[in-house]
């Protein structure tokens, strides 16, 4: 077994305060797609086995007894069908049929049930969301293996962003520039994309997780890219925004106002930082851009705590990246989530610690759906210059993302390499 495996599992096992509880972790089992076919969606192990398997292995199962500290990894045996049609070769580990046989020795004992259910195992629920918690706080920092990954990703990453840019012309579609970005993160070395590219153009680039469409791009418009290369199920999670030939004045303006935000919050990703407070202190930040604009009024700091930045900046400030677009994020163990609505889409709230890899991400848009509901508009009617609004609602949307590693001193943008300009 690898060195970096060994040295999870020990974190893992230190961390997870079991007693005399079983662990068992299961890596889950091929979905057969919906129309009767023999084919199956692609599988992907649930990460919590892989992240101390390191096997894609359908029907795996790790197992770890705190008495004697051994894991056992059990696998089930490739068949010769799977042999002749995928050509599988056998997973190392124990035959997965040694599985019941080890629990009846341990009958009596408590099980923590991690990764996907296990079918005709039992257990302690309130104890599995306990030690789920944990899990999820002890895999938080990345290890010199996950971070090598990330690094390898990033490059790739910035490979794709590069050919994207010499594809970006007037009349070229979402979809286009989506084959070649994604043709490129494969030339260097990408295992998939990490998650579905998004790319919009023009009023597209409002929608926050928009799918890539025949639309073609004109020129003057914003093009909104958020994508990332995975290798070995670690990935990078980049988002920049484009002008399709040159910007307008405006259009420079609120770009920079975006970028400005952004790379202050970057410096401030230090041990000891409150994700929410960052989060917040870049809603005023926006704001304060917003008023300078002309499209807001009124006090940057008082128009968020009046939830007005949701008008423009609806969602959180970023998440946790790595083995997952949102590896691990969530709240710091025994934290209860903020119930306040300005924090409603933040998808964690912990302070930030050595190798934690975070995603800082804010973003500007003109969404009809907000900036045209009635109910808004009424309670906002003094907040918003609602006549420059109007005028602005086909333009889109700007956001800038990165991906930051947190250390004992500055923070290192892992994404760096990709240009943030228009």
């Amino acid at each position: 077994m690898s060195d970096f495996l060994t040295e999870r599992r020990a974190r893992v096992a230190a961390a997870l305060q079991l007693d005399d509880a079983l662990l068992l972790v299961g890596a889950g089992e091929p979905v057969p797609l919906p129309e009767g076919t023999d084919q199956t969606y692609p599988f992907r192990a649930h990460a919590e086995y892989y992240f101390l398997a390191g096997l894609e292995c359908p029907g795996g199962v790790i197992a770890f007894d705190p008495r004697d500290g051994n894991w056992t990894s059990f696998v089930p045996d490739v068949s010769e069908a799977e042999r002749v049609w995928e050509g599988r070769t056998q997973p190392p580990g124990e035959p997965v049929a040694l599985l019941e046989p080890w629990l009846t020795v341990r009958r009596g004992r408590p099980i923590t049930l991690l990764g996907a259910p296990l079918r005709g195992v039992n257990a302690d629920a309130a104890r599995t969301v306990r030690v789920r918690e944990q899990f999820h706080h002890a895999r938080r920092p990345k290890d010199a293996h996950e971070l090598a990954l990330m690094r390898r990703a990033a490059a790739a990453t910035a490979a794709g962003y590069a050919r994207l840019r010499e594809s970006l012309r007037p009349g070229v579609t979402e979809r286009a520039l989506q084959i070649e970005l994604e043709a490129e993160f494969a030339r260097h070395g990408a295992t998939r994309p990490g998650y579905g590219t998004i790319i919009g153009t023009g009023p597209n680039a409002a929608v926050l997780h928009f799918e890539p469409s025949s639309r073609t791009a004109h020129a003057g418009e914003f093009v909104l890219v958020d994508a990332g290369a995975e290798i070995d199920r670690y990935m990078a999670d980049v988002t920049r925004t484009f002008v399709v030939g040159e910007p307008d004045s405006f259009q420079r303006d609120f770009h920079q106002v975006v970028l400005s935000a952004q790379e202050r919050v970057i410096t401030r990703c230090v041990p000891g930082a409150e994700w929410k407070d960052l989060h917040l202190g870049c809603a005023v930040d926006l704001v304060r851009g917003l008023v300078e604009l002309g499209l807001m009024r009124g006090q940057p700091a008082s128009l968020v705590e009046q939830e007005a930045h949701l008008l423009f900046f609806p969602h959180g400030l970023g998440h946790l990246v790595g083995l997952g677009v949102r590896d691990a994020s969530g709240t710091l163990p025994g934290r209860a989530k903020d119930p306040r609505p300005a924090l409603r889409n933040l998808r964690m709230d912990l302070p930030l610690a050595p190798g934690y890899v975070v995603t800082v991400e804010p973003g500007l848009y003109f969404i009809p759906a907000l900036l045209n509901d009635p109910a808004r508009r009424t309670r906002y009617r003094d907040s918003v210059n609602w006549t420059r609004v109007e005028s602005l609602l086909p333009l889109g949307g700007v956001r800038i993302e990165d991906n930051i590693l947190v250390t004992e001193g500055a923070p290192e943008n892992l994404t760096a390499a990709i240009p943030k300009s228009l």
